[in-house]
């Protein structure tokens, strides 16, 4: 049996989370992953093509660099490809960059690290409301003594939304900061992966041990020792944007 290898293709996306029922693919839902599809299923006069995403961001959280992979046949070129595929989705998704990748690259399982970034905005400015989270005055100095805890590699049980299908919860931080400018607070965080609701619970106990309203002995003690059904915080979805996925040099 003869099979044909399709050319595959590399997108960068952006997109405003608020406007989706988060990335993946779901029944009577308007997500990333079913918009993009929709557009090349138009491409591909009524075919659809499966859409790969780096991860699966929630309802309400924001990308500025997802990455995604998908099998095409085309004549157009790579810039025309993005044009025609951000032509036909609504305004609050784009692609930002597209071409040609080796064979086998996949999107989810060729990336060594995720970048994201959660704004807290300490003022009172409300024009950004939809993509921060207003949580007042931070103690930063604070923030990143705990942030520094979450450096190396740990089992975030505790920090994330249990799953039975999740063979373990061990995650490698490699960068764990907080950072501020212009009224706005910004943790960083760059891992090799990513846990359900993650970011969210270790930003929102974080800031209420800024509060002292947390004590940060408690969530070392989490991170040292975790447990399933602790008390701890979630921030909101809007304050948070998956910023980065990164790959090798092949990639």
């Amino acid at each position: 049996m003869l099979y044909i290898v399709l050319p595959r293709y590399k997108i960068e996306i952006q997109y405003l989370g608020s406007a989706f029922s988060g990335w993946q693919k779901q029944c009577e839902a308007h997500t990333v992953q079913a918009e993009i599809e929709s557009a090349l299923t138009i491409l591909n006069k009524g075919n659809r093509i499966p859409v790969t995403g780096a991860g699966r961001t929630d309802s309400g959280v924001h990308a500025l660099g997802q990455v995604a992979h998908f099998d095409f046949d085309t004549i157009m070129t790579s810039c025309d490809l993005k044009d025609a595929i951000n032509g036909n989705m609504c305004d609050t998704v784009q692609v930002r960059t597209c071409g040609v990748a080796r064979p086998e690259f996949h999107a989810r399982y060729s990336a060594t690290n995720r970048h994201y970034v959660y704004s807290c905005r300490t003022d009172d400015q409300i024009l950004d409301s939809a993509i921060v989270w207003k949580t007042g005055p931070l103690n930063l100095s604070t923030l990143n003594t705990v942030a520094s805890e979450i450096v190396g590699e740990h089992d975030f049980t505790s920090f994330a939304k249990q799953n039975p299908e999740t063979e373990n919860y061990l995650c490698t931080v490699s960068h764990s900061l907080w950072l501020e400018k212009n009224g706005i607070v910004n943790y960083e965080v760059t891992a090799n992966r990513f846990l359900h609701h993650m970011v969210r619970y270790l930003v929102g106990t974080m800031v209420e041990i800024s509060r002292n309203n947390y004590p940060m002995n408690d969530f070392i003690k989490l991170l040292k020792h975790p447990k399933e059904n602790v008390h701890i915080f979630k921030a909101p979805p809007q304050g948070l944007r998956l910023e980065k996925v990164i790959y090798n040099e092949l990639d």
